[in-house]
């Protein structure tokens, strides 16, 4: 099957998400203006740079009480900083409850029954409990083609790491089983781990 985005596909749903696979899922807290904690995952996320370390994700859909975006990006483009919560697989149902379409003036932390502790670095909030979180501050917000399509990106100011997950002086990924996304509404979680060397390894 060959098929052109710009003629349609033909198929129940859209294939694209189900292609791209597996993605990590970045569990974006924010806080408005006003104060209201906001929290929203988005499985258009990655890590794009090491020094200084930087992070991005995309929002591409937009919601009525918000200006052409959702909250997540409206936020930030007020503040100018946003945190990233690592998603574990046992943290799956509060993640799913924080995907909600709710008011701008809800805050998900509660909806979720997630606890909420303060950043050290910037004026937000965090998942108490998450393996990791990083503070970041915003570096720029892109506009993309679409309608709604943005992308932030910020740098990363502050690192939170669970002590449970330092083994040895690394940060082991198999003590919490990363939850990442798939296609439609499918999600998968990290069990097997191996390591390859590099061709240039010494």
């Amino acid at each position: 099957m060959f098929y052109r985005p710009e003629d349609g596909h033909g198929l129940p749903h859209n294939p694209f998400n189900a292609i791209v696979t597996p993605r990590p899922i970045g569990w974006i807290s924010t806080r408005s203006a006003d104060g209201v904690n906001n929290l929203a995952p988005y499985s258009f996320f990655n890590a794009v740079a090491y020094e200084p370390p930087q992070v991005m994700f995309a929002s591409t859909s937009t919601k009525p009480d918000q200006d052409g975006t959702k909250d997540s990006m409206a936020n930030i483009a007020e503040t100018g900083v946003f945190c990233v919560n690592i998603v574990e697989f046992a943290m799956r149902d509060a993640m799913n409850a924080s995907s909600a379409l709710l008011d701008k003036d809800i805050d998900e932390f509660a909806h979720a029954g997630l606890s909420a502790v303060d950043c050290d670095t910037i004026p937000c909030a965090r998942v108490e409990g998450a393996p990791a979180a990083l503070e970041c501050k915003l570096t720029r917000i892109i506009d993309l083609p679409g309608a709604s399509n943005k992308v932030a990106f910020g740098e990363v100011i502050g690192v939170h790491l669970r002590d449970d997950c330092l083994v040895d002086g690394l940060f082991d990924v198999t003590r919490y089983q990363p939850l990442t996304r798939l296609g439609y509404r499918d999600y998968a979680k990290i069990e097997t781990v191996f390591s390859l060397a590099r061709p240039n390894d010494r």
